[in-house]
């Protein structure tokens, strides 16, 4: 029977939802409110006008992005960001020089409004042309027991496994095959995009065409780690789909159960994109003034070494010694202005590390620059607002001025960094 009641019955239905949206009103069965609620990805509650029957729920995004199918229902939760931003954010953290490029080679996302479709459609065109060529093959060393020798001995094994008796014989040698770590991550990437909720039917139709050709292929078992592959001249044309793999597989991949209660779906944690963005651009821009720059470096507030402290970005001289320090902050902000805790911690930061300034770099925010002078100590905190909606140009230049702030420098001019930022574009290059 329909009970039109999402989680409930064949009628359970799709929720839609924006980063830091509105609440949305829903009906619900209580338990998969309950699950929505506890699962960390949305914000869930019920609503107080209907708290006996608890069929109707308010839910609305939080700081994550993606889709997710949970008890029955699935939830979809857009980005404010164009999904083209998004993916220029994702990769140049991986890759500040040769992973944004838009040309024929690049990730195109084109005009999708959801990040799921998007990453899947581009992934399928990039494993594709991946494999116009046949799958890769190479070498991959096998341990195994066997009865012919082949390869090399593993004498200690066989002493400890054989007790004296000569076969099998345990042995160690390198197989030419296709079942290497380059099509291993393609397949996974290939499975978990099929089971994953919003992935549209033609771009469904090519990860099954992929599944197919990836047949003779070892499936990943799960919870194993991810197979290690390295850029090479041999592996050029799958790159660009390796990377995308990566993502897909690395990235927050919600796959979790409780209570009977099971949750599938891809989400990305967009506070953690952009402090990866933040902290790899300044990085590259800071390399013009010397010294070396460490993400996440680890302080102590006290002098027992009891309150740890990791600074999004601290950039050191060559004797290690602190010149500055940078924290990023992807959030909602107050409508009067950049929240006021953020302060009192970059503050913190400062004192600890000795310095007399500490930058804040917020994904837009309502001014597009603050100082202030902390009375009684002399320390300038600067509150700095990134426009993202700019072209990927646009959005280094503005990272270098912040670098050139962070530096105490004059902001240089664009052809200073030349090289860090490629053309204009909407795609991410993601082969070499």
């Amino acid at each position: 029977m329909d009970t039109g009641i999402a989680g409930e019955g064949p009628s359970a239905r799709r929720i839609d939802l924006v980063e830091h949206g509105p609440w949305t009103d829903v009906r619900l069965a209580p338990d998969a409110g309950r699950a929505l609620a506890d699962s960390g990805i949305v914000d869930a509650r019920p609503d107080p006008y209907s708290a006996r029957t608890g069929t109707t729920w308010q839910v609305r995004g939080l700081g994550k992005v993606g889709a997710i199918r949970l008890g029955g229902v699935e939830v979809h939760i857009a980005p404010k960001l164009p999904v083209r931003r998004l993916f220029f954010l994702l990769g140049y953290a991986a890759d500040p020089v040769k992973h944004w490029r838009d040309d024929t080679e690049g990730v195109e996302v084109g005009a999708e409004p959801e990040l799921l479709p998007a990453l899947a459609a581009a992934f399928v065109r990039q494993a594709e042309r991946a494999l116009r060529q046949g799958l890769l093959q190479g070498y991959r060393t096998t341990d195994s027991a066997l009865t012919v020798v082949r390869g090399r001995i593993r004498e200690g094994d066989q002493i400890r496994r054989r007790f004296g008796v000569p076969l099998p014989v345990e042995v160690t040698y390198d197989e030419f095959t296709t079942d290497i770590a380059e099509n291993r991550l393609l397949l996974a990437a290939t499975t978990r995009l099929l089971r994953l909720p919003g992935v549209p039917r033609p771009v469904h139709l090519g990860l099954s065409r992929l599944r197919a050709r990836l047949a003779d292929v070892s499936v990943l078992p799960p919870g194993h780690r991810l197979p290690v592959w390295r850029p090479s001249r041999l592996n050029t044309r799958y790159q660009a789909a390796l990377r995308l793999a990566g993502l897909i597989l690395r990235e927050f991949s919600a796959e979790q159960g409780g209570a009977g209660t099971r949750l599938d779906g891809f989400v990305l944690d967009l506070a953690a994109v952009f402090e990866d963005f933040v902290c790899a651009s300044l990085s590259r821009a800071l390399r013009a003034y010397g010294g070396r720059s460490v993400a996440q470096a680890r302080h102590h507030l006290d002098e027992a070494g009891g309150i740890l402290m990791k600074p999004d970005l601290v950039w050191y001289d060559d004797a290690g010694r602190p010149l500055g320090v940078v924290d990023a902050k992807y959030k909602a902000e107050r409508r009067e202005g950049f929240p006021g805790s953020d302060l009192y911690q970059m503050l913190a930061y400062c004192t600890v590390l000795g310095l007399p300034q500490g930058h804040l770099v917020y994904a837009k925010g309502n001014e597009p620059r603050q100082q202030h002078a902390v009375r009684g100590s002399g320390t300038i905190l600067t509150q700095h607002a990134l426009d993202l909606d700019q072209s990927p140009d646009s959005v280094v230049r503005s990272m270098s001025v912040i670098a050139a702030a962070v530096a105490g420098k004059p902001s240089r001019p664009p052809g200073m960094f030349e090289g860090t930022a490629g053309r204009t574009g909407t795609a991410i290059r993601t082969d070499r």
